[in-house]
């Protein structure tokens, strides 16, 4: 890895429920960014973040992990630093320190499980460390999910201000960025009027 200015390093914590894919979604982030030749599968026990013997027999984080990557090569990249945490409940003594290293809380949320308990909690805990927090609704390419009722629960439970970044297109096999290309299509609501709202958030939010 190459030197990084310190103004050009990001931390994230992946957290949430056991069981909605953070450490698939850390596994195709390296992979997307070139740290890795090819994304790692829990199921075989070939992830990045899930290396120990247990981890790999038990197919579930049980302990904090980090990963790190570049992005935006050149003269001048940005280094982020991932922590991928564990869900469960038991191992609260893992996931909770990395909020306390990180500067963005990534909440993911599982799209056929929706909203679970540990979601809320980690809003709540995320918040009351002053985090920026992102919500990532992942596997939104599972069978029979309702991806509009999940967006409208989010916003009922955290509030109007989660606004989507990007929206489904093609049948969920791919999304459309509402901030950057307004033009683009999606499975529901419009990328348009996604990019307005976003637009006038920004206007409104300090």
């Amino acid at each position: 890895m190459s030197k990084v200015s310190i103004k050009n390093i990001r931390t994230l914590a992946l957290v949430g429920q056991a069981g909605s894919g953070k450490t698939s979604l850390a596994e195709a982030l390296l992979a997307r960014a070139g740290a890795i030749a090819a994304a790692g599968s829990v199921e075989r026990g070939t992830t990045v973040c899930d290396y120990t013997p247990q981890e790999k027999l038990l197919q579930h984080s049980l302990k904090l992990a980090v990963a790190s990557f570049e992005v935006n090569g050149g003269a001048s990249p940005t280094c982020i630093h991932l922590l991928d945490t564990p869900g469960y409940p038991d191992f609260l003594g893992h996931s909770l320190p990395a909020l306390a290293a990180v500067e963005t809380a990534a909440i993911v949320i599982s799209a056929q499980n929706g909203i679970e308990m540990m979601t809320g909690r980690f809003m709540q805990w995320a918040a009351l460390r002053g985090l920026d927090r992102l919500i990532v609704v992942n596997k939104i390419d599972t069978d029979n999910v309702d991806l509009e009722r999940l967006l409208e629960r989010i916003q009922q439970a955290f509030g109007k201000e989660c606004l989507p970044l990007n929206l489904p297109a093609a049948k969920a096999t791919k999304v459309s960025d509402c901030f950057f290309a307004p033009s683009g299509e999606s499975d529901f609501s419009s990328v348009e009027e996604a990019h307005r709202r976003l637009v006038e958030q920004v206007v409104e939010v300090d």
